[in-house]
């Protein structure tokens, strides 16, 4: 009975298994047997079964609901917003004006603080050390690019800045560059009129965080510059101002080896305005100006011979020259930005007055070059460009726009002469001639092109564009551009591309000259034709690749090559004392280089080094002739003939490191030497020249964002003594030397 009972509670389910043991374990039970008599059982009990615990966990601890919720984000500020509306607007910018299929050698804020000087270096000091840039004088706007007399292209945010009259001073500041590019090759139709290359300038766009800095930097040839910054953030507004002033006692080059110039001071102001109003996440109102003021003495050169008689002075001594010069330029720009629904575009007005005068030495100009030249130039230009980038699906975006400027030159010079008698031999009775020249020219242009992505690593970039010039000449020319961009591996772009280019003279120094009012009289030219100044035609091919050394992380090489062939190709001179620039067209010219280039970058260590050869030929003048001496005459128009400003190898580079708050630089450029000699068939020495620099940020406020900084610079490390010009070959009018040695030290605080 009792094994019975024991399987039963076995086999039937859990609840009959406890109600079993329940039962048998609350009584003893009497069983009455057959017999009649009673029996006795023990009494049962059924353990319940055993259940398996949980692992035990260790006790959370007690968390308050303050600490359990994650600390919330603060909100942007307003100023943030605004940042970032404008990033994406700056982003939409650089989309209207891709330099698509070029080559680009870039400068960041960085990277020219890196650099010897830094910021308190001009401008064309900085572009020295990119590839196929070559150093000359104050007259001859301090560079080349690719050897071309000029035809450079200045643009801020996108918009090209007309060119004015000055000659020595750089109108910008590299306090404003938040990042430069020197754009060159075969470029988009987009980029007309100057194409040698597009100094594109982009403002800085991290300095509106209501900051700014002090500084005050000077040595060597009693040089002292001190400068200003500030920019911040205003409601939907962001601004940014800077200002400079400039004194030194070697204001352009010197005409000899000497230390210290003879009368060579120098006095610059600059001033710079930037105001950017986001009127709504899609459009932003941008006005930007500028302004800059020079007077300069013209540096003498001691023992110039006398070779006239002028107010009965037959013998004056050089070295007291009083030649002066005045320069002013002023630009300002409104420009309207859109972006959305796969269209951006940009309209913009634009605006520029530039001032010059030569103010001569009556007396010491006429005994030493029997001519004294009061030359005054003036030009006002106004202008409208839009631009549009307009993306259809994938793979193609469509760049339109066009360009129209008017400008109104005048160009007046005063020059006293002597007069000739019958034999030829001028006597002394000076007179003034007075010969003037105004005109309203317009410029206007228009542009189509499609960048086409055939697949993810080719593109095809291809337009047309077309220019009119209403000037002393009128002209016009349809011009196509296509170029191929291909990156079959990472890190490697290849470029080819071809360009039909169409510049017109600069106006001012297109300027005629009436022969007939010095006739009979010292400045009486050999050459009688004159014929007017042409635009100049050309062809450019280009072809590069870059590449990213993997292996090396940070190293980027590159190598590019360029063929221009050029008719009516423009070209100036100094055609006599007065440090002014003169227009003319050889009948034809070519222009052929390579540049190789390289980059390392790893942490806060760059260097960079860049090398180029190039040759510029040309035969033939066809415009102001009278310019030139016969027997020059004569051999350019048989003989291919290096223009002035050729420089066969050219060469830069340069090194920074930056450790613990303290930045060691240096730099170098190389040139083998510009023109000289008859009709350019010689070359100056080569030269080389070293700077150094080292600064130091100082934290002297709790606040680390506001260091003081403190910075020494060499220029010239070795003293090399160079010559740029030796007062020889074709338009060029007197010698110039390159700097020599000079200690300066800088002190500059954030404000």
């Amino acid at each position: 009975m009792v094994a019975s009972l024991k399987r039963n509670c076995v086999v039937f389910s859990l609840a009959s298994l406890l109600l079993c043991g329940f039962e048998g374990a609350a009584s003893s039970q009497t069983i009455a047997p057959r017999d009649g008599g009673t029996t006795a059982l023990p009494a049962i009990e059924v353990p319940a079964p055993h259940r398996a615990q949980p692992p035990r966990r260790p006790r959370a601890p007690v968390i308050t609901q303050a600490r359990r919720r994650e600390p919330d984000a603060p909100p942007p500020t307003e100023a943030q917003v605004l940042a970032s509306k404008t990033a994406t607007l700056d982003d939409a910018r650089r989309n209207i004006f891709a330099p698509v299929g070029t080559s680009r050698y870039e400068f960041s804020h960085q990277a020219i603080e890196a650099l010897p000087q830094g910021t308190n270096s001009a401008l064309d000091k900085v572009l020295l050390q990119a590839p196929g840039v070559t150093q000359d004088t104050a007259e001859r706007d301090k560079l080349h690019v690719r050897n071309e007399h000029g035809n450079l292209q200045f643009r801020i945010n996108g918009i090209a800045l007309p060119e004015g009259a000055g000659a020595f001073g750089q109108f910008l500041d590299t306090a404003i560059v938040g990042q430069l590019d020197l754009i060159t090759g075969a470029l988009p139709a987009q980029f007309g009129l100057r194409t040698a290359g597009v100094v594109d300038i982009q403002t800085k766009t991290d300095a509106f965080n209501n900051s700014g800095s002090l500084s005050v930097y000077g040595g060597s040839h009693a040089t002292i510059t001190p400068s200003f910054e500030y920019g911040g953030t205003a409601g939907q507004t962001q601004y940014f101002v800077s200002g400079r002033y400039f004194g030194s006692n070697l204001g352009i080059e010197n005409p000899t080896p000497a230390n210290e110039a003879i009368h060579d001071r120098t006095a610059q102001e600059k001033g710079f305005l930037y105001l950017s109003t986001v009127i709504d996440p899609t459009s932003r109102l941008t006005f930007i100006s500028g302004l800059s003021n020079g007077l300069y003495q013209i540096p003498n050169n001691p023992g110039q011979p006398s070779n006239f008689t002028a107010f009965g002075v037959s013998n004056f001594d050089s070295s007291l020259l009083n030649e002066r010069q005045k320069e002013l330029n002023q630009f300002n720009v409104v420009a309207y930005q859109k972006s959305g629904d796969g269209i951006d575009y940009q309209l913009s007005y634009f605006n520029r007055y530039s001032q010059l005068h030569f103010i001569p030495d009556q007396i010491g100009d006429l005994v030493i070059n029997g001519v004294a030249s009061d030359v005054y130039r003036q030009t006002f230009v106004n202008g409208i460009q839009e631009d549009t980038a307009y993306w259809v699906g994938y793979a193609h975006t469509l760049r339109f726009g066009f360009s129209v400027s008017a400008e109104r030159s005048l160009v007046n010079n005063i020059s006293t002469v002597l007069p000739l008698d019958a034999g030829g031999i001028p006597f002394d009775a000076p007179f003034s001639v007075f010969d003037a020249s105004a005109k309203t020219g317009w410029l206007l242009g228009t542009y189509f092109q499609d960048e086409w992505k055939i697949t993810n690593n080719l593109n095809l970039n291809a337009g047309l564009r077309f220019d009119q010039m209403y000037q002393y000449v009128d002209a016009n020319q349809f011009s196509p551009r296509i170029s191929l961009t291909w990156k079959p591996f990472e890190g490697t772009t290849f470029h080819a591309g071809y360009a039909r280019n169409f510049t017109p003279p600069p106006q001012v120094l297109a300027a005629p000259t009436n022969l007939a009012l010095v006739q009979n009289t010292t400045q009486q030219p050999a050459v009688s034709a004159h014929d007017p100044v042409l635009p100049e035609r050309s062809n450019v091919f280009d072809v590069g690749v870059v590449q990213k050394i993997y292996a090396i992380p940070g190293l980027e090489v590159g190598v590019d090559a360029y063929y221009k062939t050029a008719r009516d190709q423009i070209d100036d001179g100094q055609f006599g004392a007065a440090y002014v620039l003169t227009a003319f067209n050889f009948d034809r010219g070519k222009n052929v280089g390579v540049e190789l280039k390289s980059s390392y970058t790893n942490g806060n260590f760059r260097a960079y080094a860049n090398l180029a050869w190039a040759r510029q030929l040309a035969t033939g003048i066809v415009s102001n002739q009278f310019l030139f001496d016969p027997d020059t005459l004569a051999y350019i128009a048989s003989h291919d003939t290096y223009t002035d400003h050729t420089q066969i190898y050219t060469a830069s580079a340069g090194v920074s490191y930056l450790w613990d708050s303290t930045r060691f630089s240096a730099s170098m450029i190389f040139g083998s030497g510009m023109r000289a000699g008859f009709a350019n068939i010689d070359h100056v020495p080569s030269y080389t020249q070293v700077n150094m620099g080292i600064s130091r940020d100082f934290f002297l406020q709790a606040d680390r964002s506001k260091p003081t900084t403190l910075r020494f610079d060499v220029v010239n490390l070795f003293d090399r003594i160079y010559t740029i010009r030796d007062g020889t070959g074709i338009g060029v009018f007197a010698p110039q030397f390159g700097p020599r040695r000079g200690f300066y030290m800088g002190i500059s605080q954030k404000i």
